[in-house]
């Protein structure tokens, strides 16, 4: 069988090469952005893969209707039947998890969502430590044997074909028991629990012809799911209700939701299986009640349970990526005992709600490349929330700024301007880098501007800001240099 797998940009060369290993696949390659360069071009060629270079190329082929088409979900090219080249069309997502389906022997989770997906991962990486599993997260491949953390490889992708990749790199380490991968647009069909964190905002993908929540219905294919409430019913609210969805599904929510019909609000139809309770929010431990009602695991029991838990959740969009992961971990039929130990080992994560002391300072750090105006407005609501009000002794500093091109979705610098004239007067607002540049402008009032965010956070320090939060949109590995 010929296999076209298109767009060498996110993983494309992985999964042709994995195609290539079996004698049935005749393996073609269609580098749709053009961004492959000559040295791994000819590589790719000497393996045996024939590159086509343009579209007219593909319609020339002989007996198209042989092909199947392995397109990325977010490819703005429609390679379906209505253009009579291919009737058979997979996702990337869906041909690593035929590549893979037989390849892995031991549980797997894969995480998902618009937010808090790294966050998750290394949630889940605490509470079943014991278990030496193999880890895929956008901070890097990692074993954790014998209680013993293994980094193999840092700086990857989450496109599907690097569970591929995650899967080569541990082949050294024999005692592996369970795996967790970070994924993004959706899941591969590979995972017993697929985690979907929230859909926090569903950005348009395949160059506005899709939305990220279209990607992301790939979690359900999972054979058990954990799903943010707030996300299956307002995003997903035609998903089946009929008795296999729902008994594959198991639901987390932090605060109770009413999706919106006009001005008419509509009562949760859904049963909630795991809920956070009595929260006591603080900055570097809360402690919350978790109830678990009904809750399905993959053994098929049934668990009805409450218990208290303690961990890093300064705010309430860290409290749902922890309620993701007890969610899954009770899924897994882990010990109550184990999740409570699990989180709280847990500590922040370098980049993602990290918070530091600096000369008399607390600098609260939201470093990712995926900020945008949802991220923005919850760092900024949550540090708000830690300052009970804002006397000059206890004054907030906000900096923002960043770099372009760290991830596929760009940021809305209008909304983001928007946002930032909303602030208190006595906010001290400070921006910084390509980003800061380009809004500042935008800005009413008084505002600070340093290309560089370390003297930006100097500035502010020296003009009185005892809290500071930076959100920064960059790879937290490229400024760890300070």
């Amino acid at each position: 069988m010929k296999v076209l797998v298109v767009d060498m940009t996110h993983g494309g060369g992985l999964i042709a090469l994995e195609f290539l290993k079996s004698p049935e696949f005749d393996v073609y390659a269609y580098d749709l952005y053009k961004t492959l360069n000559h040295e791994n071009k000819a590589l790719l060629i000497r393996k045996g893969i024939k590159f086509v270079d343009n579209l007219n190329d593909l319609n020339a082929l002989k007996n198209k209707d042989d092909f199947l088409v392995v397109a990325p979900v977010h490819c703005p090219v429609s390679f379906d039947s209505s253009n009579s080249l291919s009737k058979n069309q997979i996702t990337h997502h869906e041909a690593v998890g035929f590549l893979m389906k037989d390849r892995i022997p031991v549980p797997v989770v894969e995480v998902t969502g618009v937010k808090g997906k790294t966050s998750v991962v290394h949630m889940l990486k605490e509470i079943l430590k014991d278990l030496n599993p193999l880890i895929l997260s956008s901070l890097g491949v990692e074993v954790i044997e014998n209680g013993k953390k293994h980094l193999i490889k840092g700086n990857i992708s989450i496109t599907p074909a690097s569970i591929i990749e995650a899967w080569e790199l541990a082949r050294d380490y024999e005692n592996i028991g369970i795996c967790i991968f970070e994924t993004s647009l959706g899941g591969t069909g590979l995972a017993d629990v697929g985690i979907l964190t929230n859909i926090a905002e569903d950005y348009p993908i395949a160059r506005g012809m899709k939305k990220a929540s279209f990607a992301k219905t790939q979690i359900f294919k999972s054979k058990m799911v954990a799903c943010d409430l707030e996300s299956l019913n307002s995003i997903y609210p035609n998903l089946p209700e009929d008795m296999e969805f729902l008994e594959k599904v198991n639901i987390f929510e932090v605060k109770a939701f009413k999706r919106v019909k006009g001005d008419k609000k509509v009562k949760i139809d859904l049963n909630t299986n795991v809920r956070a309770l009595n929260i006591n929010f603080g900055l570097y431990k809360t402690v919350f009640d978790v109830a678990v009602e009904n809750l399905k695991t993959i053994r098929g029991n049934m668990l009805n349970i409450s218990f208290e838990v303690s961990t890093f959740a300064p705010a309430y969009h860290h409290l749902n990526n922890v309620l993701a992961a007890i969610c899954a971990s009770l899924m897994l039929e882990i010990s109550i005992e184990q999740i409570k130990k699990g989180l709280r080992d847990f500590r922040f994560i370098d980049g993602r709600t990290s918070i530091r002391e600096y000369k008399g300072s607390k600098i609260i750090e939201e470093i990712n490349p995926g900020i945008d105006l949802v991220a923005i407005k919850k760092a900024v609501r949550m540090v708000k929330e830690m300052v009970q009000d804002l006397r000059s002794d206890n004054k907030l500093g906000v900096i923002f700024g960043g770099k372009y091109g760290v991830t596929c979705e760009e940021i809305d610098e209008e909304a983001v301007a928007a946002f930032f004239n909303t602030l208190d007067e006595n906010i001290s607002l400070t921006l910084t880098d390509e980003l800061g540049a380009n809004i500042k402008d935008m800005i009413k009032g008084k505002v600070e501007y340093h290309k560089d965010f370390n003297v930006a956070v100097e500035d502010a320090i020296n003009n009185g800001c005892k809290i500071i939060i930076l959100i920064y949109r960059s790879n937290f590995a490229d400024i760890n240099k300070r």
